[in-house]
């Protein structure tokens, strides 16, 4: 039989495979020629959840009656725990019965936004360097990407009169994401009320993508923290990095109801609900006490000196300030870019790091190291770095 041609839709073309899709195959055939490579790149919590999250998953799977389709819009328990980790934590009141909408992981939350909010030709203004799926999610939902730059001169905080002297007649949109992703650079009032009056003077939703609250930072913040922030804005969260839940996928999106209520119906045409017993071990997951974070933070702190000190054997500098699950350093002049310094050390230390380019051109002179490998593994890499580079000379 003729082999049929059936071609892909067009909207398939303007994306890419996702970068660490892409890099984690390469690594594995690596691996499976007997290279063992270390892999310092991708944000996945290599740590448990608390045992006592992990019981409630048992208890509840056992029940045959939790088995079934769920509620799109959640269990009301895990709606209310939502509201009452933002008010213990974020200092910040939410309704649970329409300003919370459980997701199967934020990253789902930045598609069904883009489809909930965008017609064809929208603009949408994306953080350059930021998280790549702001703009894959508005590039399959129809919009049209505009970069506003980051950089190191600006503190990585929009330059605000910059973005206004280009025009935003027809910008719909504006993801921000503090903490900062891939540069650590943290939340703060100021930030957050300054982006809140532009987004109200423009009429553009701003969309804060914020699951790095925890992590490395003594102060989370909320966008719904600033004045005004109720009528332009949403916030993603996760429990991916907070609670070492990212193969769980438990986020949610908050906001005002007619904006939650816009996205329910995308939403609801995705997906069936999400399994009752990981709602009810999330209810769990979010009462933790500051004993967790401060645990959990006490690892990280360790991992992150190692990091630095691999940064530091790199001849990468780096703000000793930023928080989050990453280390961003700046390649120093003697290597081209950090793509040239990350193929090297994976080549020949068999190190993976993340070349800050997979985030945006304003990150071509920089790279990124996991905090998410034992300190010992960290140390490894280091070591074998040093012996590459000595080996160099």
């Amino acid at each position: 039989m003729k082999q049929v041609t059936i071609k892909p839709a067009a909207r398939a073309n303007l994306v890419q495979e996702y970068y660490f899709s892409s890099k984690l195959k390469q690594i594995a055939a690596m691996r499976q020629n007997g290279i063992n490579v270390i892999s310092l790149g991708i944000g996945s919590p290599d740590l448990s959840p608390s045992g006592d999250v992990i019981q409630v998953l048992h208890q509840n799977s056992l029940n045959p009656a939790n088995h079934g389709y769920q509620s799109y819009i959640g269990i009301p328990g895990l709606r209310t725990a939502f509201a009452q980790w933002y008010n213990k934590w974020f200092d910040t009141d939410l309704n649970p019965v329409d300003e919370i909408l459980p997701l199967m992981g934020s990253k789902e939350g930045i598609m069904h936004i883009s489809m909930a909010f965008l017609d064809p030709g929208d603009e949408v203004l994306i953080p350059n360097p930021g998280y790549p799926t702001y703009e894959a999610a508005t590039k399959l939902a129809g919009g049209i990407v505009r970069y506003y730059n980051l950089t190191r001169e600006n503190g990585w905080v929009p330059d605000l009169k910059e973005i206004e002297d280009a025009g935003l007649n027809h910008v719909k949109i504006m993801w921000i994401n503090y903490p900062h992703m891939p540069t650590g650079r943290k939340a703060s009032q100021e930030i957050f009320s300054n982006l809140v009056s532009f987004a109200g003077r423009h009429g553009i939703l701003l969309c804060n993508d914020n699951p790095y609250s925890f992590i490395l930072n003594d102060n989370p913040l909320s966008i719904f923290s600033a004045d005004g922030a109720r009528d332009v804005a949403l916030e993603l969260n996760s429990l991916s990095k907070s609670h070492n839940m990212a193969g769980w996928r438990i986020g949610m999106v908050a906001g005002r109801a007619d904006f939650i209520n816009a996205i329910l119906k995308v939403k609801s045409n995705m997906d069936s609900g999400m399994f009752q017993p990981l709602q009810a071990a999330a209810v769990a997951a979010l009462s933790a006490p500051k004993t967790w974070y401060n645990e959990l933070n006490k690892i990280y702190r360790d991992r992150r000196r190692a990091a630095e000190e691999l940064m530091s054997t790199l001849g990468c500098s780096y703000d000793p300030e930023q928080s989050g699950l990453f280390l961003w350093g700046r390649v120093p002049a003697n290597w081209k870019d950090g793509d040239e310094l990350a193929e090297k050390i994976l080549n020949e230390a068999y190190v993976f790091i993340t070349p800050g380019s997979v985030f945006g051109s304003n990150g071509n002179n920089y790279v990124r190291i996991s905090l998410c490998s034992k300190e010992a593994v960290i140390n490894e890499a280091n070591d074998r770095i040093k012996h590459m580079l000595n080996l160099s000379r």
